[in-house]
């Protein structure tokens, strides 16, 4: 592998993103909820130059305070928290059991006893948030719903840096409407849960090439009463350095990628999970609502076909990824990919392209040397591109 360059892009190779937050190549770590990204692998990303994600949204606050501080003494680069905005869930006594009809079998299988109602079926979402500004976090994104306008507020009073999640054009209007700073475009081809809040999520499965230039579009500009463009960046289906150098042809300011470091050294997914991302195919993934109760994309195995049997038992999420959730740590604990939620995106075969095990420094490494060396091969640079100006 080449030497690395310094850490901060040089002025042709950069984007207003990338400089605003100092960062080598403009590239961003998805969050991933579920337990991939400890604060080994967010620091690991901030400290070779991308900018680093924590996935706060299934942590108690109590936990997102020690990730945090955790991630702190690792690194004194910027990094960013990610929630999930949720409604307290409060669902009736038959859609419990009528979800745990179909759960209970499958458990049992694993000797696991027969589920319960619980007193609670997430963190709750406004205490996070408090604990977030609290810690007074440098970015913080937001993903499922629509923050309201006092809350972004809160946050830029803190000194965070706010990016909501937008799978359409009117999410993304809405989040620009609300204030946030930069909006994240999910592709269809993006792992693990869709962001979609307005309208159904199965219409809003829009391919990243598709979706990014039209997400450009609507919110880079100026609008009508002088409010400046966000940035965006793309997300689903990006794993090497062409993927970064199409996002940003088409518009974008930087890419997030999580599927590309699912597999790394740092990551905390079971072995067998790593194992299945590296020999899946380019139709290896489905999405499905039925292990969480929300659309996401991983990877078919049995856990997904059985509980899909069934889909008048799935409850709404939290409440479906909450009473799942037993079965899937005991599949975690016994390293059984057949009863793991496998979220994955659809990128994941290439994978193979690099060495199994790499750490992040080195897979931020090799994006960074890939995608300068196509750039040297095209006419013009980034920042000859008036789409990157903001």
């Amino acid at each position: 592998m080449s030497s690395a360059p310094s850490l901060h892009a040089s002025p042709d190779l950069s984007t207003p993103f990338s400089r605003r937050f100092g960062l080598r190549l403009p590239l961003v770590q998805g969050p991933m909820a579920g337990g991939p990204t400890t604060p080994a692998l967010v620091a690991a990303v901030s400290n070779a130059g991308g900018l680093g994600f924590l996935a706060g949204a299934a942590l108690a606050p109590e936990k997102i305070a020690s990730e945090v501080a955790a991630i702190r003494a690792l690194t004194d680069k910027p990094f960013g928290v990610n929630l999930f905005v949720l409604d307290p869930a409060n669902p009736g006594e038959a859609t419990v059991r009528r979800a745990l009809e179909a759960i209970d079998p499958v458990a049992a299988q694993f000797g696991l006893p027969p589920g319960v109602a619980l007193a609670r079926y997430a963190p709750d979402f406004r205490t996070q948030l408090d604990v977030v500004i609290a810690l007074r976090v440098p970015v913080v994104s937001f993903t499922f719903g629509l923050l309201p306008q006092a809350d972004v507020a809160r946050l830029h009073a803190a000194g965070s840096f706010v990016m909501g999640t937008a799978t359409h054009v009117a999410e993304a209007l809405a989040w620009r409407e609300a204030g946030a700073d930069a909006i994240v475009a999910q592709g269809a081809e993006a792992g693990g849960h869709r962001g979609t809040f307005i309208g159904e999520a199965p219409h809003a499965l829009i391919g990243t090439m598709a979706l990014v230039p039209q997400l450009v579009d609507a919110v880079s500009a100026v609008d009508a009463r002088g409010a400046s463009g966000l940035p965006v960046l793309a997300a689903g289906g990006i794993m090497d350095g062409r993927g970064i150098v199409a996002a940003l042809a088409l518009g974008a300011q930087g890419v997030q990628m999580g599927t590309a470091f699912l597999g790394c050294e740092e990551s905390a997914i079971p072995a067998d999970w790593k194992a299945r991302l590296r020999a899946s195919a380019d139709t290896a993934t489905s999405v499905t609502r039925a292990i969480t109760g929300r659309h996401a994309r991983g990877i078919r195995n049995p856990l997904m076909q059985q509980l899909e049997a069934r889909p008048e038992t799935v409850a709404p999420y939290p409440v479906q990824n909450a009473l799942t959730q037993p079965l899937r740590q005991r599949a975690a604990r016994e390293n059984d990919g057949d009863y793991l939620s496998l979220w994955s995106g659809q990128g994941a075969p290439l994978s193979r392209r690099r060495e199994a095990g790499l750490g992040a420094r080195q897979i931020v490494e090799a994006l960074d040397a890939e995608w300068r060396t196509l750039l040297g091969k095209l006419p013009g640079n980034v920042s000859g591109n008036p789409s990157h100006e903001s």
